[in-house]
């Protein structure tokens, strides 16, 4: 399957996967932008059919805190939008009717973020561990990363491979190995990343920017 992805998605609508007779083995997953977090839900809430491959495409794993295009930190007009449009971005409204929002993580307002936002820190087990969540991701074959070198939509980027902003600030970064995410192990993660299951991929260029040749050297092998 490949998804691009617009909304989070429930098993309700997943179930037909579950209809689908050349599934019932399992199948391979592509997600490209927001729909590599919204595939990776479907890993960790809807295992029937079980999913093998997940292969995220330019993803944001711990969200985004800017703006497509705009430098971040580096322009003062960009780091006030930010801060403007975080002012709202978990309230319930927003919350429910603005897809952008459920991936919106503000590392400056912690606890708002792990109270508020209904997607991201559900699946990010910010709140409570569930234990079938990271049983059910853990059974993937390999979750593959894909992060774009020069990426002006995602900021930061470092969250295409999981990483983000160090709790409580928005200039120093951290990767998936040194957050709060992999050491307190709420997904599994790091017995993934010591089977091998982790696979971090880099490419040049900006968002979903890639080469067919790089595309069939590097992710269609995944797809198999």
């Amino acid at each position: 399957g490949f998804i691009r992805g617009s909304s989070p998605p429930r098993c309700v609508w997943v179930s037909v996967l579950s209809q689908d007779p050349k599934l019932k083995g399992g199948y391979n997953a592509m997600g490209f932008s927001q729909g590599s977090q919204f595939l990776r839900a479907v890993a960790q809430r809807c295992p029937d059919p079980p999913m093998k491959n997940l292969i995220s495409v330019g993803g944001q794993h711990q969200g985004v805190f800017g703006l497509p295009r705009c430098p971040g930190e580096s322009s003062h007009i960009c780091e006030w939008i930010r801060k403007m449009l975080n002012s709202g971005a978990y309230t319930d409204t927003v919350q429910k009717h603005l897809v952008q929002a459920q991936y919106w993580h503000d590392p400056l307002n912690d606890d708002l973020y792990k109270k508020h936002s209904l997607f991201l820190a559900d699946i990010n087990q910010e709140r409570v561990v569930n234990e079938t969540y990271k049983k059910n991701l853990m059974s993937l074959n390999k979750f593959v990363m894909v992060k774009f070198l020069q990426d002006t939509m995602v900021d930061p980027v470092d969250s295409e491979w999981f990483g983000f902003y160090k709790p409580g600030q928005d200039k120093e970064l951290e990767t998936l190995q040194e957050s709060a995410i992999y050491t307190e192990d709420r997904l599994g993660l790091v017995e993934m990343d010591s089977a091998g299951k982790l696979v971090f991929l880099a490419t040049d260029g900006d968002h979903l920017q890639f080469t067919r040749e790089w595309f069939n050297d590097n992710l269609l092998p995944y797809l198999r």
